[in-house]
């Protein structure tokens, strides 16, 4: 599901389910969590790409994963851990000391783009669109992204990605900020790797110290505004409207 290749003091992280249009179950989620941690340990690594599969970064939350949505009969306490799982992915690639890009193909839905707002850089293919479809299927957008994306693109837009469901193509991404570069289709990831490559020539304490200082400027109220978005996901999700309005999306 994830493969990890590694060049000098840069690493091409690949996340490929090869089946469910990418999307991200609790097991890939997990699994995300734990190589973010494994690098963050890592002195020798400076810059990390973050890859999903060519034919589309993620399709977002499994809609048919029984581990995250059929929840019902367990406690407060486990529904909300699961729920968190997202979350928690999110923050540990944001978290991470090295420069982190996303390279972006096909098709990035929902929680995908949660996963990538969270990099420092988005590279997309030119013919790749975005789509944030969460309210449409009764849940709020959570995983602490409202303010990751209200940084990038302003309130208004926010909104506007938020609340119309609408696809946005790459060029759109690129001209409201949420793709930093655009790619020939098919050279997402060798152009991030390239970028990797000339981040990772610099000294690798100097790198980590500027993004570092960039990030506790730029997230300094982040949580604050979005800690409870978790209780949300589930007093919203667990609704029979949202039962009702992911079963038509699905």
């Amino acid at each position: 599901m994830i493969k990890i290749e590694e060049f000098d003091r840069l690493a091409v992280v690949t996340y490929d389910r090869g089946e469910r249009r990418n999307a991200l179950s609790l097991q890939a989620m997990n699994e995300l969590i734990d190589v973010a941690h494994r690098y963050a340990s890592r002195v020798d690594i400076t810059a990390i790409v973050l890859a999903g599969s060519a034919q589309g970064f993620s399709a977002g939350v499994d809609l048919k994963d029984p581990q995250r949505w059929a929840i019902e009969e367990k406690s407060l306490d486990e529904r909300r851990y699961l729920a968190s799982t997202g979350a928690r992915m999110c923050k540990a690639w944001e978290s991470l000391p090295q420069l982190t890009i996303a390279a972006i193909e096909g098709f990035n839905v929902g929680g995908g783009i949660a996963l990538t707002l969270a990099c420092d850089w988005r590279v997309m293919a030119d013919n790749s669109f975005l789509f944030v479809p969460e309210v449409q299927i009764g849940i709020p957008l959570v995983w602490h992204t409202v303010p990751r994306l209200v940084n990038m693109v302003g309130a208004s837009r926010a909104k506007q990605i938020m609340l119309l469901g609408e696809r946005m193509p790459a060029a759109t991404a690129l001209e409201w900020g949420l793709a930093d570069w655009l790619a020939p289709a098919g050279t997402a990831v060798e152009r991030a790797t390239a970028l990797a490559g000339q981040v990772a020539k610099s000294p690798s304490h100097v790198v980590k110290m500027s993004k570092e200082s960039v990030n506790a400027h730029a997230h300094a109220l982040n949580f604050v505004s979005t800690y409870m978005d978790v209780d949300q996901a589930l007093v919203c999700g667990q609704s029979a409207e949202a039962r009702q309005a992911r079963e038509k999306f699905m």
